[in-house]
């Protein structure tokens, strides 16, 4: 489906209904990036009304002109928000890029926001000031490996920590299927230095964001690294931050099973504190 942001088509989908749950995906993919990893968590409980959808340039929704930095963007995704659930309370769930995103919607809406999750979160816009670990491999299967195409390989051995059939299957599946629909000029234009961060600062708040979150990092996530987000913390003083071993970029994807429980209880902590 889409709806018109300010001229511009916004691609869309909800899922059930109930409470209202924002999907942000990250930067160059698209929905499925979180429809992938949050779904199979609703297949176990109800009452969420799950709104996941294409970011300007990425997946089905074009790069208009007028976007050309992350204000724009939260801006775009504030007026998205504003047109699809006018006047209500909502959850966000943010993945990387999108993480920013929904620290940016916690900074000019916390009286709205009843909870965040954040998927390795881009904490820092600035790269100069990442502590990021190694690429580092810890699970290979080569003959597996052998039967992709170069191409598909150099992407997910790139990415990935866990590089076996079932995470590449979920990688071209969730992720991939974005990677071949972004707008690159307008992504190179958006994540150009002068661009890429917000103008304001989101650490810290101008007050502590006293709500549940959930902040889950992959111990061996090169691309965004996790100790960055440890200075966001204070932020959030009802947060869970877990670091998560055998885990990159992709988390949700090479730790599903605990991806799943610690998302279950933070959504049991959002749920219990609007009772």
């Amino acid at each position: 489906m889409q709806v018109e942001i300010n001229g511009l088509p916004v691609y869309y989908e909800i899922h059930g209904k109930g409470r209202p749950l924002v999907c942000i995906h990250g930067f160059s993919p698209d929905h499925h990036l979180m429809t992938g990893c949050m779904e199979p968590v609703f297949d176990q409980r109800d009452g969420w009304q799950r709104l996941y959808f294409d970011l300007p340039g990425m997946g089905k929704t074009p790069g208009p002109d007028w976007i050309t930095c992350t204000d724009d963007m939260l801006d775009l995704v504030l007026a998205f928000i504003d047109q699809m659930i006018p006047g209500q309370p909502f959850t966000v769930a943010g993945e990387s890029y999108g993480g920013y995103i929904a620290q940016g919607i916690v900074h000019h809406r916390p009286e709205w926001v009843d909870g965040m999750l954040l998927i390795c979160p881009l904490a820092e816009a600035d790269s100069a000031k990442h502590n990021n670990p190694p690429q580092t491999v810890l699970v290979q299967d080569n003959e597996f490996l052998a039967t992709l195409t170069d191409k598909q390989r150099e992407g997910f051995q790139f990415v990935a920590v866990v590089q076996t059939r079932p995470t590449w299957e979920r990688t071209d599946r969730e992720v991939n299927v974005g990677l071949e629909a972004y707008d690159k000029d307008f992504l190179n234009t958006l994540s150009a230095p002068e661009n890429y961060g917000f103008t304001f600062s989101v650490n810290p708040l101008p007050a502590p964001f006293n709500k549940p979150t959930l902040m889950l990092l992959g111990r061996q996530d090169h691309m965004v690294g996790y100790q960055n987000t440890w200075a966001i913390l204070e932020n959030y003083p009802r947060a869970s931050l877990a670091v998560l071993d055998r885990a990159g970029h992709n988390l949700q994807i090479e730790q599903p099973a605990l991806f799943n429980a610690l998302v279950h209880e933070w959504l049991d902590r959002v749920e219990e504190s609007l009772s």
